[in-house]
């Protein structure tokens, strides 16, 4: 056949040769006139466009996935720019699909780029793309994509070609031994399997040689043209003479044919053809060519080069008039006789004038058909409102295409031009003004992007930052060019992909054996549905399950397999039997079927009872079982009812390492999406069990593995479970961060939905919330470094158009990436993210948004527990001092996780700090504090949770502000947030928030002009710090300060009386105490009074007389709660305090009566009524210390007894070594009169005594480490009793005066007046040292408040 082939007559080269030089006329612009009308009409045909899509894919799904989902997103882009009617989007969504079609080279990616650019009206550059497809694959280009195109431009110069294949094929079937009518002149019908019976081998093989000789000439011939055509193309001032080529009779050895894959290549050649099509051989008909005046050519009657699908057992009859051999060769001498390239007009045809006649209505039918195509492919260009001077723009200035293209952020949607004065509406997208105020002008009130509705027609002023970033920008560009907005659009996916197998058979030996098979095939289907005997029929199931499997026939199978009267011998299968055989392959079988056919769906849908008993069948353990359910259908509220849950996770627990049967599906991919379509619908409460569920169990694992799945359904499920997962029980986020394979998953974010896409955002978002800094880091590394797209590009894409309540999440995770490095000067990403945030914060008509970006801020902070939760509120208490709820919640949080050892902590610690620091400097420094604003707005807002969220985050950034660097910021923030934190701080009754609005004030007090507004707040704010100073070192500093900058102390204190009591009927008033806003007083006749301060009244709670004399001594041991008693009745009681007053638990005895008691843990000292101290031990033993002094006063701290003595002596015992020491040697009495030391305090390691004025100093101050004096209080009067706080030192004096001393300045601030007719014998502060309680003389008990 080979020989046959190269030995080609002189007149086929002749009637090429002629056959070209007719078509020398054939010019650029006819072929511009038939590429364009053929795109045109797919242009205008969406159905044909997507039939065409799908014919590529088919052909290329042996190609890697994401060349396969790069050109899906392409051809979904493509389909975008043509039917919106935007012309910002269709131009920037042209450009993308542009720049993403330009980096491949196969046949799909050349035909999408024909339309892109006939949609850009760029003919020439369409003409040559479409081409480049009938040159990388002509098969394919003539036979199923552009067959129209083929006969116009390309057919025409084949006709030598198609004469002496008509004339190899007649000679091998003229040898035929068929009936004595058939001959090759005039061939009867015949049976197309008749004829193939009476073949020899050779002739067969003959056949099929000249067929696929036939056929590589055809494409050789194709590709030839091509660059012919192209090069008519390139003359275009037609300035050169370009010859058309010669037809081809012989192959060349080039193997440049486009490759789609080694797997498509086994399957069409195992049919005995390349391509996997019928042969014309079978359908063959005769040639006729004729030719008009004009040179055009009727091709009724040639033989058709698209060969057509058959069914596999009936192949087609067809009668043709086939004109002999010998007539037509004589037609074509007497054609090249009278064919010149001079004088084409004068050519003439043998044809009668009927077939003149119908010749000429054909080529008016055809011309009016490609008039219809130009006025339609007008009409379509028309309605186009792409600019043509934009559109013709040279590809290479593609957004992000060239170091000199602007940021997409820089042009302006509407005149996709650089801005010059740019506006930001209130819905946060930027436009020129002048463009903007057009649209609205026109009498449109919405904005041209979102749609939503505008306030006002007022623009608001010119975005400054945006103009300087602009500014910035085009000092690096010089010269730069429009650049357009890329938009990116989802591509649908489809299910699942069926591998696709030709229909049909090429060969005659492989005819028998399918026929065989078929036969087999309705021998079993027929037992199936008929046999009574349940044996037979699994046997048949077996059978068939088997040939589906073995034979490359599906769909001829499927088309006898998918009745609904097979379908339903198929689940009496399952009904019926019990073997897993066979309830296996009956499960595969309607699982491949019915995602391959619909109506198998419908047929087994139709009946509830069939799908229960497939789902019976899957929570059984045919976990193949799931792949069909899913197929199926079922609503979540029917997989609820049959309780699929538990099925699910414990199928995705147990999976791994399970082998199953290759099916349309992976029973893991199925059991995934199934589960999450039901967490995703399911209420609160059921989401709850099921998370539990998963968590207990594997199935996480499975599911985490799913992220990386081929399906992109499957990716997002799996997403939308362990959202829920983290959501639910924040400690697995831990497990995930550590196992999960974010790569795949941020490619699925260019091919899914709006909604999906934000289930992905909140995903990330929430997975970047583990409790280690340099983790987190970490994984947001691997989202901005890996996937094929730029991450923080599609997430500022997906910004602009997100859901308002979407936006804050979005805007979070963008501006986090951004921070992975130190911040540069300018990002468009940045400002970007932070706009949206204020924006979204600011926008009080969605207060879900207004809470989200709180919330996002917040946590922007960095730092969290190991269940994900922001520690932002218990750093900041930490921060003001109360450290206590802090530190109790990381010792739990601690036992959830590893602790690390003291150096990686440390460096953990540093490393966190960076990241507070960096975020809180660009939010601060944004537009010079404007996020102060906003959050000043929110803590305005009537909404509780917004409040608070917005009072931590702006007490956080307040915060922040003193570790900044000054940059004159912290102006802004006071104007905006001072009064707010002042309101706080004297309202609010909380504790912590009063210390969080606290340790915000502490920033301003440090500013000048912060603490000269804060001195009309004042009073109201020292009254809170001494509230908090017991709790709170920062509040004790905060007062230090307001002490330092005020000249005259007085002015910050201040003393009112809050009531008074007469208790003289029980007589002298000689101790009291307070604890917990309860007063105890003791008195001379033995009483013991228990007191409640309520406004102005001392409310008498209990009255108990268990001593039998006067009690001289009070005293609380705040560790246990318990109040002492010590009385000259020789007797030391323990009373437990409650609520509704004191009860006696223990009784001491000693042996002398008591003075001054003070108490330990184990023991009480005190004073007898002779020299010394005595010691006593509860278990009943005493000794006696410093018997060689009489002792006035005590104190005893941290296990040391302070002595002061009637010589004015002051002595220092250690009670665990004996050890006594000196502090003040004592004097000798002048004129027989004693100084004694009335009274001792100790606190913060100094020593205050009370005593005689002998040096002019009645108050001494010591250092307990050296004993040297440090300081002394020049009071004038007798003190006789004395008191000690933070702050303020009390002086009780004689005549009922109390002397308020400062404690720091060493100055009298106050001076307060008692009882005149009585002498002062006891004093004390209550817990907060707010409130003083005095004893007198004369029995009255009197309370005053430091106000």
């Amino acid at each position: 056949m080979a020989e046959a082939a190269d030995m080609i007559p002189d007149k086929w080269l002749k009637f090429s040769i002629c056959i070209d030089s007719m078509q020398m006329a054939l010019g650029m612009s006819q072929i511009l006139r038939y590429t364009a009308a053929f795109l045109s009409e797919t242009l205008s045909q969406s159905h044909l466009r997507h039939h065409l899509y799908s014919t590529f894919l088919q052909k290329l799904t042996s190609f890697d996935q994401t060349t396969l989902k790069l050109l899906k997103f392409a051809s979904e882009t493509l389909e975008n720019s043509f039917s919106t009617t935007s012309s910002s989007i269709r131009s920037s969504s042209l450009r993308l699909a542009e720049e993403i079609l330009s980096k491949s080279e196969n046949p799909f990616s050349s035909f999408l780029l024909s339309l892109a650019y006939s949609h850009c009206r760029r003919p020439i550059d369409a003409s040559f793309c479409l081409l480049d497809v009938f040159y990388a694959d002509p098969s394919l280009a003539r036979v199923e994509i552009a067959p129209f195109l083929f006969e116009e431009l390309f057919l025409v110069h084949f006709l030598p070609m198609l004469e002496w294949y008509n004339e190899q094929r007649s000679r091998i079937l003229s040898s035929l031994p068929l009936n004595s009518d058939y001959n090759s002149d005039d061939q009867s019908i015949v049976s197309t399997t008749t004829t193939l019976s009476k073949m020899s081998g050779d002739q067969a093989s003959a056949l099929k040689d000249l067929e696929r000789d036939y056929e590589d000439l055809l494409d050789e011939n194709c590709r030839n043209f091509v660059v012919y055509f192209k090069e008519v193309l390139r003359n275009r001032d037609g300035g050169q003479l370009i010859v058309p080529p010669s037809v081809v009779f012989q192959k060349s050895k080039r193997g440049d044919k486009f490759d789609y894959g080694e797997e498509k290549k086994i399957k069409t050649q195992k049919f005995g053809s390349r391509n996997g099509r019928y042969n014309p051989i079978w359908t063959g008909g005769d040639v006729s060519v004729e030719f008009n005046s004009n040179g055009v050519k009727s091709l009724s009657k040639l033989p058709s080069l698209i060969p057509e699908r058959v069914s596999p057992k009936v192949l087609i009859d067809e009668r043709s008039s086939k004109i002999s051999e010998t007539a037509s060769i004589h037609r074509v001498e007497a054609t090249l006789e009278s064919c010149t390239y001079d004088n084409l007009s004068d050519y003439s045809s043998s044809e009668s004038e009927a077939e003149q006649e119908e010749k000429m209505q054909k080529r008016e039918s055809f011309d009016t058909r490609q008039s219809q195509s130009k006025n339609q492919k007008q009409l379509f260009l028309a309605e186009s409102s792409c600019s043509p001077d934009h559109l013709m723009e040279d590809t290479n200035n593609l957004a992000g295409g060239g170091k000199h293209t602007p940021p997409k952020d820089f042009v302006c949607p509407i005149t996709t031009h650089i801005f010059d004065d740019p506006v930001t509406l209130e819905t946060g997208q930027t436009y020129e003004r002048k463009a903007i105020q057009e649209w609205i002008d026109r009498g449109n009130s919405t904005c041209p992007i979102t749609r939503q509705k505008l306030h006002g027609s007022q623009l608001p002023k010119t975005n400054y930052v945006l103009k300087r970033l602009i500014a910035s920008w085009q000092e690096q560009n010089p010269g730069s060019d429009i650049a357009k907005f890329k938009v990116m659009q989802p591509v649908k996916e489809p299910r699942f992909k069926p591998t696709i197998r030709s229909a049909s058979p090429n060969s005659v030996i492989s005819q028998a054996t399918i026929d065989g098979t078929m036969s087999e095939l309705r021998l079993a289907i027929t037992d199936l549905c008929t046999s009574e005997i349940l044996r037979e029929s699994e046997q048949a199931v077996l059978k068939i399950e088997r040939f589906w499997q073995e034979a490359n026939m599906e769909i001829e199978m499927q088309s006898l397999l998918s009745k609904p009267p097979v379908i339903n011998g198929f689940v009496e299968i399952l009904f019926n039997t019990v073997d897993p055989r066979v309830l296996g392959a009956t499960v595969l079988l309607l699982s491949e079927l019915g995602s391959r056919d619909d109506s198998v769906i419908q047929t087994l849908t139709r009946v509830d009872s069939d799908v229960e008993c497939i789902v019976a069948l899957f929570k059984k353990g045919l976990m193949e079982a799931v792949v069909l359910i899913y197929l199926l259908k079922p609503s979540v509220f029917s997989l609820i009812e049959m309780a699929m849950v538990d099925s699910l996770i414990e199928m995705l627990s147990g999976i791994k390492n399970t082998e199953f049967p290759k099916m349309c599906m992976k029973p893991e991919t199925a059991s995934v999406i199934l589960l999450g379509q039901i967490l995703r619908s399911s209420e609160e409460a059921s989401i709850s069990k099921s998370v539990r569920s998963i968590l207990s169990t594997k199935a996480i694992e499975s599911i985490i593995d799913s992220l990386e799945a081929e399906g992109v359904e499957e990716r997002i499920a799996a997403v939308g479970i362990l959202l829920r997962c983290i959501l639910e029980d924040g400690k697995c986020r831990n497990i995930i961060a550590d196992k999960a394979e974010l790569t795949r998953l941020l490619e699925s974010f260019m091919v899914v939905k709006d909604g999906e896409r934000f289930e992905i955002v909140h995903f990330l978002s929430e997975l970047v919330k583990l409790n280690r800094r340099n983790l987190n880091e970490q994984i947001l590394h691997i989202l901005k470094d890996e996937g094929t797209f730029s991450t923080m590009h599609t997430l500022l894409t997906y910004l602009q158009n997100a859901l308002q309540d979407q936006c804050p999440i979005v805007a979070g995770l963008l501006l986090q990436l951004d921070l992975l490095e130190e911040p540069r000067k300018m990002s468009i990403y940045r400002e970007e993210a932070i706009d949206t945030l204020i924006s979204c914060l600011r926008n009080s008509e969605y207060p879900v948004a207004q809470i989200a970006a709180a919330e996002t801020l917040l946590s922007l902070q960095g730092r969290f527990s190991y269940s994900g939760k922001s520690l932002a509120r218990a750093i900041l208490l930490k921060r003001a001092g109360l450290d206590r709820s802090y530190k109790t919640f990381m010792r739990k949080d601690q036992r959830r996780q590893k602790i690390l050892d003291e150096t990686q902590e440390t460096m953990e610690e540093e490393q966190a700090a960076e990241w507070e620091r960096k975020v809180a400097f660009v939010l601060v420094s944004h537009e010079f504090g404007l996020l102060f604003e906003a959050l000043a707005e929110g803590l305005k807002s009537r909404y509780e949770d917004l409040q608070s969220i917005c009072f931590m985050s702006a007490t956080w950034l307040v915060y922040m502000l003193s570790i900044l660097p000054d940059t004159g910021i912290r102006g802004a923030a006071r104007v905006c947030l001072l009064k707010h934190f002042v309101t706080i701080f004297k309202s609010e009754k909380n504790t912590e928030d009063r210390a969080l609005s606290m340790l915000a004030l502490n920033n301003f007090v440090r500013d000048p002009d912060g603490l000269q507004d804060l001195t009309v707040h004042m009073k109201d704010i020292l009254k809170g710090l001494r509230e908090l100073k017991k709790s709170s070192a920062l509040a004790f500093e905060m007062l230090r300060i307001f002490s330092e900058e005020h000249d005259n102390s007085a002015d910050l204190w201040n003393h009112k009386e809050l009531a008074q009591e007469d208790c003289s009927i029980s007589g002298e008033v000689l101790s009291v105490a307070c604890f917990k806003g309860k007063i105890f007083s003791g008195h001379s006749d033995g009483t013991i009074k228990v007191w409640t301060c309520k406004g102005t009244l001392l409310q008498l709670v209990q009255e108990i007389r268990e001593h039998s004399k006067p009690v001289t001594s009070l005293e609380l041991l705040h560790s246990t709660e318990k109040l002492y008693s010590g009385s000259l009745d020789k007797t030391v009681r323990v009373w437990s305090i409650m609520d509704e007053g004191i009860h006696c638990e223990q009784v001491h005895e000693t042996k002398d009566q008591i003075n001054n008691l003070v108490v330990a843990n184990n023991i009480s000292c005190y004073i007898p009524q002779g020299a010394g101290i005595k010691v006593h031990s509860w278990n009943g033993s005493s000794k006696v210390l410093n018997q060689n002094k009489y002792v006035k006063c005590l104190a005893l701290v941290h296990g040391k007894l302070y002595c002061g003595c009637h010589d004015n002596s002051i002595q220092e015992i250690d009670l665990v070594t004996g050890t006594l020491g000196n502090i003040q040697i004592g004097s000798k009495k002048l004129l027989g009169k004693a100084y004694p030391i009335y009274s001792l305090q100790v606190q913060d390691g100094l020593i205050y005594s009370a005593g005689p004025s002998l040096d002019g100093a009645t108050v001494k101050i010591w250092s307990t480490s050296n004993y040297n004096m440090v300081g002394s209080l020049p009071s004038t009067l007798e003190v006789r009793e004395m008191v000690v706080n933070s702050e303020l030192i009390y002086l009780g004096c004689k005549g009922g005066i109390v002397e308020v001393w400062c404690k720091k300045k060493q100055t009298r601030v106050e001076t307060l007046q008692s009882s005149p007719n009585g002498k002062i014998l006891c004093m004390a502060l209550d817990n907060d040292e707010d409130m003083l309680v005095i004893g007198t003389s004369d029995g009255r008990i009197q309370a005053w408040e430091l106000s």
